[in-house]
């Protein structure tokens, strides 16, 4: 029989999902989502199997809401950019999640993907710090 977690799983996945969205699923060391949750190596195996099962769960808890939340969509984009493509558990997720977001809009197919993509897009910049401004904005700079 094994032990009893002695760590807040919420805690936990929340102190990874910041580490995630500073460096990246790829730049995301063992070593840091160790510093950050304060687990023992052992113990984040015991928990989540692997860097990318502490991955998956943190997606999976941020996007059980449907919420719109900066956050939640920064992870969504992290999950898309580097582990959707090869990962059929991620896209699941990353498409639930979508789709639960959307469901509040109209039944257009169409305008339903073009708000999302403009969500998206709009996270995309404002995560990687790109402001647009228009011809108007910029010659009154």
């Amino acid at each position: 029989m094994g032990r009893k977690r002695s760590f807040d799983d919420d805690e936990v996945l929340a102190r990874a999902r910041e580490v995630f969205l500073e460096h990246g699923y790829e730049g995301t060391s063992i070593d840091a989502l160790v510093k950050a949750t304060g687990l023992l190596r052992g113990s984040l195996y015991g928990a989540f199997g692997s860097k990318r099962g502490m991955f998956v769960a943190a997606l999976r808890d941020a996007t059980d809401s449907e919420s719109g939340d900066s956050g939640v969509l920064n992870l969504v984009l992290v999950a898309l950019m580097e582990l959707s493509d090869h990962d059929l558990e991620v896209r699941g997720l990353v498409r639930d999640y979508l789709v639960k977001l959307s469901c509040s809009e109209s039944g257009d197919t169409n305008a339903v993907t073009v708000n999302v993509a403009t969500l998206l897009g709009e996270r995309l910049l404002q995560r990687a710090h790109v402001q647009l401004q228009s011809d108007n904005e910029r010659s009154k700079s």
